[in-house]
């Protein structure tokens, strides 16, 4: 209760800023006003948070195709040998900050990184492709960032999933893709909706990396607010794209929660 309390008195803190007058030059602010609202539709701003939100999507796309297989082998496989290399591959990242996967990004994404040297190497181009400072490269990296939670969340959706129901498919005749496809995924898409709405809300916060990958060329809602809060000392805008950020993250994972609740009750009636 009182940690609950703690953090709305600072979100209220923060988002009273909001409706104060940005006085330039000074680190104080004026009186109540509704024009920092209004900036936010200036294509500076309006920009910056449509990037936001797709880089965010897409992130949360590429992230459940790639974590999909990942956590269906985790949980289907009778190797245990196997299934322990796959536990260690995907919590081990959990344990590295943010900022040395970044780094370790932009040595393989840089222009003699990893990455070009292969692609040199084995003729296929021949100057270094540009993947650092763009958003390709940003989401490269925040999928890479993602991945451990995204395998969790789809690794215990998949275990709740009775096996009988594969079993009586197949003997009913259906292929093992059929299986997967028609009643593996159904019986997993709560769990699939729910981690890919935390890793979209979750991604929307991402200031490091989009800082160093991105290099002020992809600038998403944290970065902005960096530079106006800390650089041009604008709080009442700063206050406001917070706020933009804060409601986006929150209200998808308020939207989607009655939909991932009829999809558990379908689920629980089958």
């Amino acid at each position: 209760m009182l940690v609950a309390l703690a953090v709305v008195m600072s979100l209220a803190a923060v988002f009273q800023y909001s409706f104060r007058e940005f006085i330039p030059g000074s680190l104080d602010t004026g009186g109540f006003t509704l024009e920092n609202f209004y900036n936010i539709g200036r294509p500076l701003y309006f920009l910056v948070i449509l990037d936001t939100l797709l880089i965010s999507l897409l992130t949360a796309i590429f992230c459940l195709l790639l974590s999909y297989p990942v956590a269906y082998a985790l949980v289907r496989t009778e190797a245990e040998w196997l299934r322990a290399l796959l536990v260690i591959l995907s919590i081990t990242p959990l344990f590295t900050g943010e900022i040395v996967r970044t780094y370790a990004w932009m040595l393989v994404l840089g222009s003699d990184g990893f990455v070009n040297s292969i692609l040199m190497a084995l003729g296929i181009v021949s100057a270094p492709v540009q993947f650092m400072y763009t958003k390709f490269g940003v989401i490269v990296a925040l999928v890479h960032f993602s991945m451990p939670v995204m395998i969790i969340l789809l690794a215990t959706a998949i275990s709740h999933v009775n096996r009988d129901y594969e079993k009586a498919a197949a003997n009913l005749g259906a292929a093992p893709l059929v299986v997967f496809w028609r009643v593996t995924v159904p019986l997993t898409m709560p769990g699939i909706v729910a981690s890919t709405v935390v890793i979209f809300a979750w991604t929307m916060s991402a200031f490091a990396t989009p800082q160093l990958i991105g290099g002020g060329k992809v600038l998403m809602i944290s970065n902005l607010v960096y530079l106006q809060g800390l650089s041009s000392f604008n709080f009442p805008v700063a206050a406001v794209l917070s706020a933009v950020a804060f409601i986006a993250a929150v209200g998808s994972l308020a939207l989607v929660q009655p939909f991932v609740t009829r999809l558990e009750r379908r689920v629980a009636q089958q």
